[in-house]
């Protein structure tokens, strides 16, 4: 088996150790510089030793993928790089969609994207954010499933309702925090996300496989909708790699990944982001490489990532970078420290990035004892597959006959936290008019009400007294919630009693 995945020339071949995938990479440049281009020649030697991938199409332009490019257009490039094995070819893709719109539904619940990502998808405030924990708390203390918005917004009002009670194990609720809190779904909603909470979750199982060949499939998620909303797609794709995280066993190193996870337009990871959330994606861009798994990060100027993140990065491509300003020109700066060079060299690293061709690069890759190589001037690949848009008619043959359409094209729609809470208070309202009604057979109308209004206030009564302890009956039978409802059940229970009466 090859050891390395070859993706360039420079005075050799230049290539990535398969085993040294895992400590992550950098691919950078300003747009138009070849980043996509090597994005997608990495992709496709990466299906070729079998590995999967998994990466955002944000321009629409790499699910041509699927179809096999023209050695005609390169010819120029192959000589360049001394490409002896090229072969145009296809590669097998999986489409997905947040949107379901475009590629198979990608679909995570609520409970799997977790309160800290989701309190950042909702932009809300440290207050704001400790009343969702508690939402999500509660939610588990009762046993509560939270798969879409609906569940989410059911809870919430669950929590509202019960503050007072709450409070004492939860510190101060706020109700006009849970407003806000509420408005921000509806945007969330609007943006079109209620789509993408909603089961049949994402199993990442199904994105680990191989073709019949051999080839690792290239899953691409169609993003050009979904980066219309920056926050949602990071946290899509953050979302993705938590469960990645939490989903993957523990196996080390090994001879080769499991996954390389591409985070195209990275820097929206880091814009205006919480230091919590920051904190982390550090922590799992960390810890993750043992599970298996390699990510690159893709971004216009690599200093929008976090230095601890940056420094986790061990296989570096730079493209050009243009530098007109002092802020520019720092910046150019900056990045050429991060190369390693030669004691001896004379190689004025700055000025190379700056007067890069499209295409070309400064990479530098970790060698087989870990150590990072010296930077060198390199040409990227040309791809197998086709450069530019895929056929339409491709799109639909691969959605269309993909082998997970059944599982994922149609929602489920099981029972969660909106419809046990409902349920419950259903029951809890039915029990206690049918007690009321076994109570007054065969009073007079005056005598119904007396009795009526008297067992009213008496269940009124009690349930505060429940309220205060904890049972195993349905939460308690919703007995604080039954109070709210006296006021509303009264007339309709007397207005019942009394008609039976005059049935008689």
């Amino acid at each position: 088996m090859n050891t390395q995945l070859m993706f360039g020339y420079g005075s050799q071949a230049v290539g990535l150790n398969l085993d040294k995938l895992n400590r992550h990479g950098l691919i950078a440049g300003a747009t138009g510089t070849g980043k996509t281009v090597t994005l997608k020649v990495i992709a496709e030697q990466l299906s070729l030793a079998g590995i999967p991938v998994f990466l955002s199409d944000i321009k629409g332009d790499l699910a041509s993928l699927a179809e096999e490019g023209s050695s005609q257009a390169f010819i120029e490039r192959i000589q360049a790089t001394h490409y002896e094995n090229y072969d145009n070819q296809a590669f097998p893709i999986e489409l997905w969609d947040a949107h379901g719109q475009a590629g198979l539904p990608l679909r995570v619940t609520v409970s799997e994207m977790g309160p800290i990502l989701l309190a950042n998808l909702l932009g809300l405030n440290d207050t704001q954010t400790s009343i969702l924990n508690v939402v999500f708390s509660v939610a588990d203390e009762k046993g509560l499933l939270l798969i879409d918005l609906t569940d989410l917004r059911a809870m919430l009002n669950f929590v509202g309702e019960h503050a007072k009670e709450l409070s004492t194990s939860y510190g101060n609720i706020f109700k006009a925090s849970i407003g806000v809190i509420l408005r921000s779904i509806v945007v969330l909603e609007q943006q079109g996300a209620d789509a993408f909470f909603a089961e049949p979750s994402l199993e990442i199982e199904d994105l680990l496989r191989v073709d019949e060949t051999g080839k690792g499939i290239i899953n691409i998620l169609y993003a050009s909708k979904l980066y219309q909303t920056p926050t949602l797609y990071a946290m899509v794709l953050l979302a993705l790699l938590g469960e990645l995280f939490d989903s993957l066993p523990e196996v080390g190193d090994l001879a080769k990944p499991k996954m390389v996870f591409f985070f195209d337009e990275a820097h929206v990871l880091f814009d205006g982001t919480p230091k919590v959330l920051v904190e982390k994606i550090e922590l799992m861009v960390r810890l993750i490489r043992s599970k298996g798994v390699g990510i690159f990060f893709v971004t216009q100027n690599p200093m929008d990532l976090s230095d601890s993140v940056s420094s986790q990065l061990g296989n570096r491509i730079q493209h050009g970078l243009r530098a007109f300003t002092p802020k520019e020109l720092k910046v150019v700066k900056a990045v050429s420290q991060t190369f390693r060079q030669a004691e001896s060299s004379e190689v004025d690293l700055e000025k190379i990035i700056q007067e890069l061709a499209t295409g070309e690069a400064v990479v530098s890759t970790l060698d087989s004892d870990g150590a990072p190589s010296v930077a060198e001037q390199i040409v990227i690949y040309p791809p197998m597959s086709k450069l530019g848009l895929v056929d339409p008619q491709v799109i639909l043959k691969t959605i269309n006959h993909s082998q997970l359409l059944d599982k994922y094209s149609e929602t489920i729609n099981r029972e969660s936290a909106h419809e046990q809470l409902n349920q419950a208070m259903q029951e809890t309202q039915e029990e206690m008019i049918e007690s009321i009604d076994e109570k007054v057979e065969g009073f007079s109308s005056n005598q119904r009400i007396k009795e009526l209004e008297a067992e009213l206030a008496k269940q009124a009564k009690q349930s505060v007294k429940k309220s205060s302890r904890r049972t195993d009956s349905n939460f308690d039978r919703f007995t604080k919630n039954m109070m709210s409802q006296v006021g509303r059940e009264i007339g309709r229970v007397i207005t019942r009693s009394i008609t039976g009466m005059f049935k008689k």
